[in-house]
């Protein structure tokens, strides 16, 4: 875990406690109303992805990932994040964050082109996995 975040982010910590004043600040800036508030920013401070409250390991390191995910998403570079969603289904299947990330994995190539072919493709996948989530149900109508 710590590895991924060191290879992936730009990590700060702000304590309440230990630093007051700056967690003031940044809580009304981010609207972080509760510990953790682990959020997802770009180069320029803008908010992609948000994490509240604590997460066993394998569902905090897929919400980072869907996190770094939707910074690709959001900036339109639809192949690099269609890779980056497509892992977290591969590589952590059974967690919250792998539903949403197969929808936005066939999203991003819609983006990218206009075929619709992506978002028929994962509305069958949604078939046979993570069915009773709202994620399947957003997808059905693609089949």
């Amino acid at each position: 875990m710590a590895r991924f975040v060191h290879d992936n982010f730009l990590a700060a910590r702000v304590h309440p406690r230990q630093n007051p004043d700056a967690f003031k600040q940044y809580s009304e800036r981010y609207g972080a109303p509760w510990t953790p508030t682990i959020l997802l920013l770009d180069a320029d401070g803008v908010e992609h992805h948000r994490i509240e409250g604590f997460l066993p390991t394998d569902d905090f390191l897929a919400q980072l990932m869907l996190g770094r995910a939707r910074i690709g998403f959001d900036q339109a570079q639809w192949a690099e994040a269609e890779r980056r969603f497509r892992e977290i289904v591969e590589q952590l299947p059974n967690t919250d964050a792998a539903a949403e990330a197969l929808y936005w994995a066939g999203v991003s190539p819609y983006k990218a082109t206009g075929n619709p072919a992506s978002l028929k493709a994962t509305g069958q996948a949604f078939k046979g996995r993570y069915q009773d989530t709202p994620w399947a149900k957003k997808a059905s109508v693609w089949t």
